[in-house]
């Protein structure tokens, strides 16, 4: 991994932080490189992951939405992609293609979403995610009544520019840090599984 600042090693991070990286991995066969990056600073790490944790599996915290696991993703890809956030765009690009089950679509988000394979539902969530990441001084009532047509409610609505929001600042940190995409994402949910 590529970075500008170095990374803690496993052994000497608190043993919260610690187990929840050993978790991951377990589950996904490898370390994702923000996992890393962000523990270099434990109480930051504790904070992102709490904020993540909360916007992309609400049910941990007890919290519903309507929002699919897929259309989450979704957001995550298309604004990262705005934000040219290279990182970003190919973890969670994969996670996209494994939630959705289209091996195609992450890529057609990330290039235009507009022209993706995607339900009009979700190009309207993301028509709104785009505007909150560049223009969200425009943002105004059309803006609800247009998600509202499409069975969203207020709460979604938070969450479509909560997860935008956050991922602007993830995107940021990841760029200016020099974080790279593990090699193991750019695979992941192209293929089917070998049973």
């Amino acid at each position: 991994m590529s970075t500008r600042y170095p990374l803690p090693e496993l052994a000497d991070l608190p043993e919260d932080i610690r187990q929840r990286i050993l978790d991951v991995q377990a589950k996904a066969g490898f370390v994702p490189n923000v996992f890393l990056m962000f523990a270099r600073r434990p109480a930051e790490w504790r904070a992102f992951f709490a904020y993540h944790d909360a916007l992309m599996m609400p049910e941990t915290v007890g919290r519903a939405s309507n929002l699919t696991k897929g259309e989450r993703e979704m957001i995550v890809v298309a604004t990262s992609a705005a934000n040219q956030c290279l990182y970003c765009v190919v973890a969670h690009g994969a996670i996209l293609r494994i939630y959705e089950k289209k091996p195609l679509v992450a890529d057609q988000v990330a290039v235009n979403y507009r022209k993706a394979d995607i339900s009009p539902r979700q190009r309207a969530i993301l028509d709104f995610a785009m505007k909150v990441c560049q223009r969200s001084h425009e943002v105004d009532d059309a803006d609800f009544a247009a998600l509202h047509a499409h069975g969203l409610d207020d709460e979604d609505i938070w969450d479509i520019a909560a997860i935008t929001a956050f991922f602007g600042l993830s995107n940021r940190m990841a760029s200016f840090s020099g974080m790279t995409p593990n090699p193991e994402f750019y695979l992941l949910g192209r293929l089917p599984k070998v049973k």
